[in-house]
């Protein structure tokens, strides 16, 4: 029953998603004459043709997978069981803090996808009837609301306008009140990816001790690990959560979950069922380099690949890739005579830009023109802003002059779908603050001087 109420809840979401790329958009089939003695001419079937190029990829995840990784994954069959697995799968774990900026939490890897690492986040650390403060502010926050409540947890939910974050000042006037002590979590969704805001993580921590409360700290890292800072250490993140397939650049396939200490402790009064993604079943195996299940050997591959990456390039370059990413994009934006949909700078996205459409202009067309005359994706409006933005992704493996082709691309897809746009009035604001902060690639400044 609790499962059919659930579904019911989230049809109307899942609905206004869905409608966004509705069959009524593919291109009608011939009608044929059965009665012609002419045979028909085979058509072939809708999206049967690859086109020249590449698809242009500029959604908040799945993102561009470079070739290093690519090559990486590329290996056959092995037995996770023969003597050379357990010191890679230590290094895999070992590797993997570095996403987190942690030294002190304990890493886990799950096949799955984030939405696993969410659950693994709840069961692992609070019991039926424990209370939950979580911001609602999207479709994935209000999805992780919805998990939280079908595993029995009893949630307090803060409604935030979507275009905005977690407010720091609500959060502390809470836990204030919490006089009891009765709620056990805070849980955040770092970077939204309905709305293209990012929350401030540090500052929800600074409430919570400026409130001298004891509740874990719970977040949704999975659009903002590997791309947005993130020190789990210094805020005293309980349990992080991402997911390949965002900042890390690999296929969906993997669920990245870490643990303070606090949380571990958590775990051992925690009454919640779980089982998959049981830390404890973990915590038995990993330290000896060992699985409690079969995992996915291609993926642990490119994950090691990617963070290598992320090491070459260091974390705080990677922050300032993605930020100067992020700005390009606002000033095609600005370029282009619209709006964000995220109007408070203090809170703007540098995964993914969101931008609001003119009155009148259905953003699923702009979408929907993109991919069928120019090949690239661009993300939907979701939920109750559906038809109203489309989503620009910039995370992961990505440089200027692959965002400069998607907003080209957009460009083209706003003005065929009726947006009173000048062509290069966007890219051109987009190249000149790219231009102007622009550097020398690492290890090529002798072709320079």
């Amino acid at each position: 029953m609790l499962r059919e109420v659930s579904q019911k809840r989230l049809l109307p979401f899942f609905g206004q998603i869905t409608r966004g790329l509705s069959a009524s958009a593919l291109p009608e089939q011939v009608q044929y004459d059965p009665q012609s003695s002419a045979a028909p001419t085979p058509q072939p079937a809708p999206f049967s043709y690859i086109p020249p190029g590449r698809n242009h990829l500029f959604v908040p995840g799945p993102v561009n997978i470079h070739e290093r990784v690519l090559r990486a994954m590329h290996v056959p069959g092995q037995n996770h069981r023969d003597p050379w697995f357990a010191q890679f799968y230590k290094d895999c774990l070992e590797d993997s803090k570095l996403m987190y900026g942690t030294k002190e939490a304990t890493p886990f890897i799950f096949s799955g996808t984030g939405t696993g690492g969410w659950e693994a986040a709840l069961c692992n650390t609070l019991s039926p009837g424990d209370k939950v403060v979580c911001f609602r502010y999207g479709l994935f926050s209000h999805l992780w609301i919805d998990m939280m409540q079908r595993l029995g947890l009893d949630v307090q939910v803060v409604d935030r306008p979507w275009g905005e974050g977690a407010d720091e000042n609500i959060l502390e006037d809470i836990l204030r009140k919490d006089t009891e002590k009765k709620i056990k979590a805070v849980a955040v969704v770092h970077n939204e990816t309905t709305t293209g805001v990012t929350s401030d993580i540090a500052g929800c921590r600074k409430a919570m001790d400026a409130a001298n409360h004891p509740a874990l700290l719970l977040v949704d890292g999975v659009s903002s690990i590997g791309a947005l800072e993130f020190r789990m250490d210094e805020w005293r993140v309980d349990v992080a959560v991402t997911g390949s397939q965002k900042a890390l650049s690999l296929p969906t396939g993997l669920a990245f979950v870490a643990a303070s200490p606090k949380a571990l402790e958590a775990m051992k009064s925690a009454k919640l069922k779980r089982v998959y993604y049981d830390f404890a079943d973990m915590l038995r195996t990993n330290p000896s380099g060992n699985v409690p299940y079969t995992p996915s050997l291609a993926m642990l591959y490119g994950m090691r690949e990617s963070i290598k990456m992320l090491r070459e390039e260091g974390m705080e370059n990677v922050f300032a890739r993605h930020h100067r990413l992020g700005e390009g994009a606002r000033r095609a934006v600005e370029g282009w005579g619209l709006k964000l949909l995220c109007k408070n700078p203090r809170w703007r996205s540098d995964s993914l830009t969101v931008v609001e459409v003119p009155e009148g202009v259905d953003s699923n067309k702009i979408v929907k023109t993109a991919y069928a005359k120019y090949d690239l994706s661009l993300g939907i409006g979701l939920a109750q802003i559906n038809g109203k933005v489309f989503r620009i992704g910039h995370l992961g493996n990505m440089n200027e002059l692959m965002l400069v082709s998607a907003l080209a691309g957009a460009e083209m897809a706003m003005i065929d779908a009726g947006v009173p746009i000048k062509p290069g009035s966007g890219v051109g604001k987009a190249i000149e603050y790219w231009h102007q902060t622009s550097s020398v690639i690492k290890t090529r400044e002798s072709l320079v001087q």
